[in-house]
């Protein structure tokens, strides 16, 4: 039996993605369950899973295409084991499944996601580019030129406007972003461009929340099975300014303002792909240990490409920490559609003034961004001091003070 494996549906946000690698070649046996393919699109890596264990009979699409949901992908045969090797008795000289260079593209040198986009932009096989072994983008580049080079006359060529591809010196190299890359690249200029952003800054003084976890760090891991980190304290924090100040967690829709009754906070996660923003959906309801283990677990699967697209989704308020980069200020975009972010930032010794005492403890820079069309800065300048309230004082944050 044949098994069609398809482009799972992507969300209505995603238009198409990227297919990055195969990780069986045709002919192959395969396993219900194991990696088959990644795809990668404007905010995950997906991984396509084995439909039904079998034979990876053919494969359809190769690295570098664009595809959309329900494109066929690859075909698997589900025949028994017991079945090919009757029908390999009854026709020794026919073979269960194609061989694997039986593939359309088996014969073609392998070629990077990278190299097949620009061999599609420019009407190109890999098999055009006169290289052996591995093809590089710059030798996809190389041909180009010397076709260009070759195809125009001399007369023409300095008349014509110079190529959009610029030739590398010998110190250079040239990498095409990701689609995550560059979906992050566009949402930060459409932010800066639709949106009335202002910061403003606060500083915060733990030293009450770190002889808090010292006193408790112990017994919370022993219980909990997770270590008590910062940001559960900000995560609480954070919510408990926003019941109080509703309009920081609204957004903007056309001329109407909308305000959300759950509080979805976002937790911004650096990846190697870039950046991405994992959200603890209906905060409010979880935990300390909860948001700890939902951070962490974020933050491991987001490095591993392996978040899921409802997990990325549907954010009313934003918290990303420059400070584990070393960060001492910054002022955080905001992440459309939602209409504010809060920054932290490095935490570091500093001479306070307690009591008429100058006293040494641990001080962070806060950075709140904000969309000035519908937030005052009262309203920024309010919630930003009744966090930084909270986290001096973190019995407030069980009081609900």
């Amino acid at each position: 039996m044949r098994i069609e494996v398809l482009v799972p549906q992507l969300p209505e946000s995603v238009s198409d993605a990227i297919l990055v690698s195969w990780h069986s070649k045709a002919g192959d046996a395969v396993e219900k369950d194991q990696s088959l393919l990644d795809l990668e699109t404007d905010k995950v890596v997906l991984e396509v899973p084995v439909p039904a264990s079998g034979t990876l009979l053919e494969i359809r699409r190769s690295q570098g295409d664009v595809v959309a949901s329900g494109d066929l992908l690859a075909v698997i045969e589900t025949t028994t084991e017991q079945s090919q090797m009757d029908a390999t008795t009854k026709n020794p000289d026919t073979p269960p499944y194609p061989k694997p260079n039986a593939s359309p593209t088996a014969l073609e040198p392998p070629v990077s996601p990278a190299v097949r986009r620009l061999l599609t932009e420019h009407q190109l096989s890999p098999t055009d580019i006169p290289v052996e072994g591995r093809i590089s983008k710059q030798d996809v580049l190389n041909f180009i030129e010397r076709r260009a080079h070759s195809a125009v006359p001399k007369e023409a060529m300095e008349q014509a406007p110079v190529s959009p591809i610029r030739p590398l010196t010998p110190l250079e190299r040239r990498v095409p972003m990701t689609r995550i890359r560059a979906r992050i690249a566009e949402r930060m200029v459409e932010a800066q461009k639709t949106t009335a952003t202002l910061t403003t800054f606060n500083e915060v003084n733990l030293e009450k929340i770190f002889s808090l976890r010292q006193q408790h760090r112990a017994r919370f891991e022993s219980v909990h099975g997770v270590k008590l980190g910062l940001m559960s304290f900000f995560v609480k924090a954070s919510i408990e300014a926003l019941k109080r100040f509703p309009i920081i967690n609204a957004s903007l829709d056309g001329q109407d303002i909308v305000y959300h009754d759950s509080y979805d906070i976002g937790i911004a996660v650096t990846t190697e792909r870039g950046l991405v923003v994992p959200v603890l959906k209906d905060a409010d309801h979880l935990g300390f240990a909860e948001i700890e283990k939902a951070i962490n677990d974020y933050s491991l699967r987001g490095r591993d490409g392996k978040l899921h697209f409802e997990e990325l989704t549907g954010g009313t308020f934003t918290i990303t920490n420059g400070g584990i980069f070393g960060s001492m200020l910054s002022t955080p975009i905001l992440n459309p559609p939602q209409s504010a972010i809060l920054g932290m930032h490095a935490i570091k010794e500093r001479p306070v003034v307690e009591e008429g005492q100058i006293v040494i403890r641990p001080i962070i820079y806060l950075a709140l961004s904000y969309d000035h069309r519908i937030i005052d800065g009262r309203e920024a300048v309010s919630f930003l001091f009744t966090i930084k309230e909270l986290l001096e004082d973190p019995s407030r944050l069980l009081l609900h003070l």
